[in-house]
């Protein structure tokens, strides 16, 4: 009496049914996850140098303030004025209480300007100031 193996016929196929659902949800998924970039920078600045740095993890609660090289003051999308710091920063303020303020000033501005954003942001009650660097090597 002889055995002899049946092999498979059947072919071993992936099914590929159910991939366009799969891709639609990680699509969405990537979507609904991913922050773009809400501001354009409108002032020209270089971060000043620092030996050790501390990268914060939820950026949804910053609140950027540019001060570039000629001393402008950027807030979100606006070119303001000294004055107006302390009203709209006040206002982010109250629609975000946890905001926190990252101040990006060029190397080469005076420390008066920076101060005169303090004063203004202390007045504003918003007291969580990050200064912004790049990590020197």
């Amino acid at each position: 009496m002889k055995f002899q193996k049946k092999r498979a016929t059947a072919k071993q196929e992936i099914p590929t049914s159910s991939l366009p659902d799969i891709i639609f949800m990680l699509l969405l998924f990537f979507m609904v996850t991913t922050t773009l970039r809400e501001v354009d920078v409108l002032v020209q600045f270089t971060l000043p140098k620092a030996k050790a740095i501390e990268k914060i993890e939820n950026k949804r609660l910053i609140s950027y303030i540019w001060v570039g090289r000629d001393e402008r003051i950027q807030l979100n999308d606006n070119i303001i004025q000294l004055n107006a710091v302390q009203e709209l920063m006040y206002k982010k303020r109250v629609e975000l209480p946890n905001v926190i303020v990252s101040l990006r000033v060029d190397k080469n501005s005076s420390m008066g300007i920076v101060t005169d954003i303090q004063q203004a942001l202390r007045k504003a009650d918003a007291r969580r100031i990050n200064y912004s660097t790049y990590l020197r090597e």
